[in-house]
């Protein structure tokens, strides 16, 4: 759980420092440089209770998997971004995976410590996140200086895979006597 959203965490806030060389590289101007920081927190601030309610509904080691991967991906996208359009594309995709595995990793807490454990496992996970989000400039700054901004997206990778991997030997799988939940597309309409 630390390890997913150390990541949505870390590009809420490292890209801040990127955007004069991303604008440098794909231009765009300032509007461009905006959305490309925009497009990833409107995804994911408006998207987030849906991510928890679909994770609610499809079980939350399903929707953190999906979400993990999905940003992963997307962060290889942004990465490989070839115009400022596609980078915020990119972006706001990230942002929708990002909305995925935050409110999972969550519920996979909750549902993988006893209760008599679960405040320090939220404690630490409340940290670490936070703490993503403070270092992401000075990781930003640091790649930007070393190598290209593109790395700011890259670095996610290695994050994402040991995530996988620790998803399937550490997170427990879905109470198969837990009764089906329905998505209740009336709700979702109002």
């Amino acid at each position: 759980a630390i390890m997913g959203t150390f990541v949505v965490g870390l590009d809420s806030t490292v890209v801040n420092v990127a955007l004069p060389a991303i604008e440098e590289d794909l231009g765009g101007g300032l509007a461009g440089q905006q959305w490309v920081s925009n497009g990833y927190l409107l995804a994911l601030a408006s998207l987030i209770l849906i991510g928890g309610s679909l994770g609610d509904v499809f079980g939350e080691r399903r929707v953190f998997s999906l979400g993990v991967l999905g940003f992963g991906v997307s962060s290889i996208v942004c990465a490989l971004a070839p115009t400022i359009e596609a980078l915020v594309g990119a972006r706001a995709i990230q942002g929708v995976f990002g909305a995925l595995l935050t409110p999972s990793a969550l519920a996979v807490i909750v549902n993988a410590f006893p209760p008599d454990e679960r405040g320090a496992a939220i404690g630490s996970w409340t940290a670490w996140t936070g703490m993503a989000m403070i270092v992401g400039p000075f990781v930003g700054g640091w790649l930007i200086d070393a190598t290209s901004w593109r790395w700011i997206f890259a670095i996610n990778v290695p994050f994402v895979l040991v995530t996988i991997a620790l998803i399937a030997v550490a997170v427990p799988r879905p109470d198969r006597d837990r009764p089906p939940r329905r998505l209740d597309w009336r709700t979702l309409a109002k």
